[in-house]
């Protein structure tokens, strides 16, 4: 056992370890941390979306449309369809834990959980944690520092992108003391890299297969969440099961969560059947995204005399960006002027009647409805400031705020719409012939595949494919089973695909992952659509090293304005709330978090 009052402190490395002393004695330790600007919480505070007095016990049964094969969702085989509500924010932390907790209260800040305190200089070149004495793996074994090192290292040789990436830039790990761990990076560039360690999900070292990480499997891990695994029937059933030794359980940052006994997720294979196990009472709640289901499909009994209650829930986040992402690897695709003439030929005035019941507002940009979209606002001096280098990546009308997504007639068909489109056609090389839109060179017809999961994107993907016939455009629409769709995706396997840029209020790193040249190539990374543009890598450079509010916001909105010049995507629709139905078998906190719901902090009726 190392001395914690030993002057030497012990670094590792790729060499080995070596012995060096830390100077940073006037960094004062604290129980949280922020990205920008400082905890909303004292130390004793509980996160405000939790109820410390709920009560305990009972069972949810929770509902997903899909499957899983895997119990590792941080490696390429399988991490795409691994069990739901291992580690997640809507269906709880239950299996794995990191070093602090996330409040989704805050924009981005972090409290001590397996961590009970942090120390970070303002330069952000090392982060340093001490251990909860207290924390408990579920087998009763204690977490300790080898532990954490064990799962920095193992993801960063074997996990998939980005957490590889992000672990891969700890350049010294220094064992300060019995339970203390430096980590020190190369620089303090990417300001948010210290917290992305801090939420590193903890492994067991003792317990995990390190030789064979990279590989599917369905040995549950042991992790120091509030259950363990209870039932296991992949593509169908996953039961957590409360361990009543859980170590946290008197912690502040827990109070309120973990209320339920059980937990159950119940796997169906499209929407409709899920929905239908919603109305019998197979599952206790369900989200709904389709606002034609949210309109019609809640019409029955139990709704009308109070057993199933509709909530919509204010959403204190940025509209996720739903789109139809173009794979910009093929080669009808490779003509930002294509994309952009296809953006326009999206009817939304048609299919939000039509199809939706007027309940949509459609999509400009990656952060509507908050103070980081682009839409509607000049470039700042600093924005220009920043694009100043790459004079081809923002199109006037998006630099100046005036950018729309087009606005059609409704009806399907607008003529001044097609007129235009076919314009931006003709400058990629278009043109029609013989009702074909044909390219001039190559005489090839203008033909692709629309890739969707469930019947709700294909009746989408119709609806859209009727106006790009008008122009003589040859598309299709193959929906496949989720696990397919994944697989398809994963492996760039796809013309155009159906995607969710989900946005917070603190964008950071992960755009890496989702934009970034790198990642464009990257087998298991999120950019889907196939970017490559020396103006994105260098705007999240901006990002992630802003060191002021206001520089962030500026780097943000010079990205929104690159990512909409691009047109990466047919920008969709989006609604304010988060739409939620209950039985009243269990019961929702009385405020929620800036996400919504978050199913970890409600209890079941039966235990009041």
């Amino acid at each position: 056992m190392i001395c914690a009052a030993a002057a030497a402190s012990f670094i590792l490395s790729a060499s080995g370890v070596s012995s060096t002393a830390l100077a940073e004695d006037e960094v004062e330790w604290t129980h949280a941390i922020s990205m920008h600007g400082t905890p909303a919480l004292e130390p004793d505070q509980p996160f405000p979306y939790a109820n410390p007095d709920a009560p305990k016990g009972g069972t949810i049964t929770l509902g997903v449309q899909g499957t899983f094969d895997s119990l590792n969702s941080f490696i390429v085989q399988g991490g795409w369809t691994s069990a739901r509500g291992m580690r997640e924010r809507e269906f709880g932390n239950n299996i794995l834990e990191s070093l602090m907790v996330r409040s989704y209260a805050e924009p981005f800040s972090l409290y001590g959980l397996l961590a009970q305190r942090v120390r970070m200089p303002d330069s952000r070149e090392w982060i340093e944690f001490e251990l909860n004495p207290d924390a408990r793996f579920s087998d009763g074994s204690p977490v300790t520092v080898d532990d954490v090192i064990f799962s920095l290292e193992v993801i960063r040789d074997k996990g998939r992108p980005p957490y590889r990436n992000w672990y891969a830039a700890i350049k010294e790990k220094v064992v300060t003391a019995p339970n203390r761990l430096k980590l020190v990076f190369e620089n303090g560039e990417n300001r948010e890299l210290p917290l992305l360690i801090s939420l590193a999900p903890i492994f067991s070292k003792k317990h995990t297969d390190a030789e064979n990480f990279d590989k599917s499997t369905l040995t549950p891990p042991v992790g120091s969440g509030p259950y363990t695994f209870k039932t296991i029937e992949p593509g169908r059933l996953v039961v957590y099961e409360k361990n009543p030794d859980y170590w946290a359980r008197d912690l502040p940052v827990k109070a309120g969560f973990d209320n339920f006994d059980e937990i159950r997720i119940e796997y169906f294979r499209d929407e409709t059947t899920l929905q239908e196990a919603f109305k019998k009472g197979l599952i206790n709640t369900l989200q709904f995204r389709d606002p034609a289901r949210w309109a019609t499909g809640l019409d029955f009994p139990a709704v009308q005399n109070g057993d199933v209650v509709k909530m919509e829930i204010p959403l204190g986040i940025p509209a996720a960006m739903q789109g139809i992402a173009f794979n910009t690897r093929r080669d009808q695709f490779s003509d930002r002027n294509v994309r952009k003439a296809l953006r326009m030929l999206f009817d939304f005035e048609w299919v939000n009647r039509n199809l939706y019941y007027g309940l949509y507002t459609r999509t400009a940009g990656y952060w509507d409805n908050s103070e980081l979209s682009s839409i509607g606002r000049p470039a700042s001096d600093r924005e220009r400031e920043y694009l100043a280098p790459f004079p081809d990546a923002v199109d006037p009308d998006v630099m100046d705020g005036s950018w729309r997504p087009t606005n059609a007639d409704g009806s399907g068909r607008d003529r001044k719409v097609l007129r235009t489109a076919l314009d931006e056609f003709a400058k990629a090389g278009y043109s029609l012939k013989d009702r074909k839109l044909v390219h001039g060179a190559s005489g090839k017809p203008l033909s692709f595949e629309i890739l969707a999961k469930n019947e709700d994107e294909e009746k989408l993907a119709l609806a859209y494919i009727r106006t790009l016939e008008l122009l003589g455009i040859e598309a299709s629409v193959r929906s496949v089973d989720p696990s397919q769709f994944e697989d398809r995706r994963t492996k760039r396997d796809f013309d155009m695909v159906f995607n969710t840029w989900y946005a917070s209020l603190s964008p950071g790193a992960e755009q890496y992952g989702r934009w970034s040249t790198k990642a464009a190539d990257t087998e298991g990374s999120f950019n889907f659509v196939g970017a490559k543009e020396p103006a994105i890598d260098a705007l999240i450079d901006k990002i992630v090293g802003a060191r002021s509010r206001e520089e962030f916001v500026d780097a943000v909105r010079a990205f929104d304005r690159v990512l909409i010049s691009g047109a990466f995507a047919v920008p969709l629709y989006h609604v304010a709330d988060d739409w939620v139905a209950r039985w009243q078998q269990v019961v929702p906190t009385k405020q929620f978090p800036l996400y919504g719901h978050e199913y970890d902090t409600w209890w079941a009726a039966s235990a009041q």
